[in-house]
């Protein structure tokens, strides 16, 4: 059986074609700031009444939550009977109006 035979000649890198290794940079330290420099944060007695506006947020139940209350009344029915959109829908009002 013959053999294969590489037709290409092998590449010598002489060590002096190599680069030098890096030397790793010295860390960088800084120097904490001062306290007094920072302004202080605004707190709600130091805004004037008439500024401060209330914010409502309107929490909105999760699709997990609201299929958790669904599933629990198909248990409390007994696993049978009903239907699986009129439960989603009860659970998503009822949710809806706890958060009211």
């Amino acid at each position: 059986m013959a053999r294969n035979r590489k037709t290409e000649p092998d590449i010598i890198v002489s060590p002096a074609a190599v680069a030098p290794a890096r030397r790793k940079a010295a860390p960088v330290t800084r120097k904490p700031r001062a306290a007094a420099s920072k302004a202080p944060a605004p707190t709600v007695e130091s805004v004037p009444d008439a500024t401060v506006e209330s914010v409502v947020v309107r929490y909105s139940p999760t699709n997990g939550e609201i299929a958790a209350l669904a599933y629990s009344y198909w248990v409390t029915r007994g696993y049978r009977d009903g239907c699986p959109e009129e439960d989603w829908l009860r659970a998503e009002r009822e949710l809806h109006q706890r958060t009211l």
